[in-house]
């Protein structure tokens, strides 16, 4: 790999530059020692449904281990789809025909839910509906989007379109790709902003907001309560709601962290750049992926200034720091006009995979559950944080299609994936052959 001593900008910063808009928040008021509902994790999944639960009336606790907002939902690339993943990415293999109706159903669900919500409650978001692109990285991958766009159009309705590589600069401004699949429908919003506007909304109906308080192991209490003890006082609580997708943890949950694996999502974040070089870069403001097992994700930011690069920088773990040169190589090798444009943020997440590729609800470990967005969450656990009270409340008419009692652990596993390096280097490698010298 190259070098690439000088990228940083003055000022670099290893957080996420959704931060710059709005910083998760600190909330050290004293705890409540009774709720009708606590809810662990102020993620996406874990704020939505403590907003449903204190609008019909219940007292809600939400927790979190760190500051409120600090987890993925505030470090994801904002980009927002409906059955894309379940319906190309494996998920519905050898699963009964009625529930893969339902389940892509449910997904198209979670990306109306999603848009409904920010323009009905005039939330700050950011969103924009501008488009996807896909691009083949393999040049056999073109076809493969071919029948994968045919599968989507028929399944979810979407608009899809196909550029070969002669016409792909009309998605992206790059010679890379070997053409590829334009999605009109798909978006991308701010998840600072988003985060911050699902805080507000989940203080306004009622519900109680606290930082720095990492729960522990949940067990059962007197006259049916549950009892969950936190690193700043005990609660307790008629129900539980645990939404800690990629930060869930072992000692806390261990039935359900043997089920999620943790992979970190690398991002950078550009310099301010001139505008027809962004427009250049992405024509349209589009968001762009591609057919790598091991794939790269970007997209302009909401405001039109700066390029977002996201991927896995190696087959190990390393610092923001150390990431930001290797993702800076791979942004280069799409674009290399942006050679020396410098880097003003950095940073990581975690999301949450399960042996299934799709997300559930449910019970286990003395608590309800929200988790598993397998990379795909900004409206999905919008959607499913949303189901999970609904179910508490007796509201629904027939269970979600994501709440299935079968939910596999991994085997050999006990929340530390040991075996990620193996993974990542099999991908990376499958990946080098689909595209030898190209």
């Amino acid at each position: 790999m190259p070098r690439f001593d000088d990228i940083y900008a003055e000022g670099f910063k290893d957080t996420p530059y959704w931060w710059e808009g709005a910083e998760p928040e600190t909330n050290l008021d004293p705890l409540p020692e009774h709720a009708d509902v606590v809810v662990v994790g102020s993620g996406y999944a874990g704020l939505n449904a403590a907003t449903h639960m204190a609008r019909a009336g219940r007292s809600v606790v939400v927790l979190d281990s760190d500051r409120l907002g600090s987890g993925c939902s505030t470090r994801s690339g904002g980009m927002v789809s409906s059955g894309q993943k379940l319906v190309v990415g494996g998920a519905i293999k050898g699963i009964d025909p009625a529930l893969i109706s339902r389940l892509i159903g449910e997904s198209n669900e979670s990306f109306d839910y999603l848009k409904t919500l920010i323009e009905t409650e005039n939330l700050d978001a950011g969103l924009k509906i501008t488009g996807r692109f896909f691009g083949a990285h393999a040049k056999g991958d073109f076809e493969t989007l071919k029948n994968h766009g045919a599968l989507l159009s028929e399944k979810t309705g979407v608009s899809v379109h196909f550029l070969d590589r002669d016409r792909q600069r009309e998605a992206i401004g790059s010679d890379y790709y070997n053409g590829g699949m334009l999605i009109d429908d798909y978006g991308g919003l701010h998840p600072g902003l988003y985060h911050k506007a699902l805080r507000e909304r989940a203080k306004a109906a009622g519900a109680i907001l606290r930082s720095h308080a990492r729960a522990g192991i949940i067990t059962d209490g007197p006259n049916g309560k549950k009892v969950v003890p936190t690193a700043r006082g005990t609660i307790h609580a008629t129900h539980v709601i645990v939404a800690t997708n990629g930060y869930t943890s072992a000692d806390a949950t261990p039935e359900l962290a043997r089920r999620l694996v943790p992979v970190k999502s690398y991002q950078i974040a550009t310099e301010p750049l001139p505008p027809d070089l962004l427009a250049e870069l992405i024509p349209l403001a589009r968001m762009v992926s591609d057919t790598r097992r091991d794939l790269i994700f970007t997209r302009p930011s909401p405001d039109g200034t700066r390029l977002i690069f996201g991927s896995r920088p190696g087959i190990f773990e390393m610092s923001e720091r150390q990431a930001a040169k290797r993702l800076y190589a791979r942004m280069l090798a799409i674009w290399p006009q942006l050679a020396g444009v410098k880097l003003t943020h950095s940073w990581i997440g975690s999301v949450a995979m399960t042996v299934d590729k799709l997300a559930h609800i449910g019970e286990r470990d003395g608590s309800h559950f929200a988790v598993g967005c397998n990379g795909n969450g900004v409206a999905l656990m919008t959607y499913l944080g949303y189901q999970t009270a609904r179910k508490i409340l007796g509201e629904q008419n027939m269970p979600s299609a994501f709440d299935r009692k079968k939910f596999t652990a991994v085997p050999f596993y006990n929340g530390k994936p040991w075996f990620l390096p193996v993974f990542t280097g099999w991908y990376r490698f499958r990946d080098f052959l689909d595209r030898p010298g190209r």
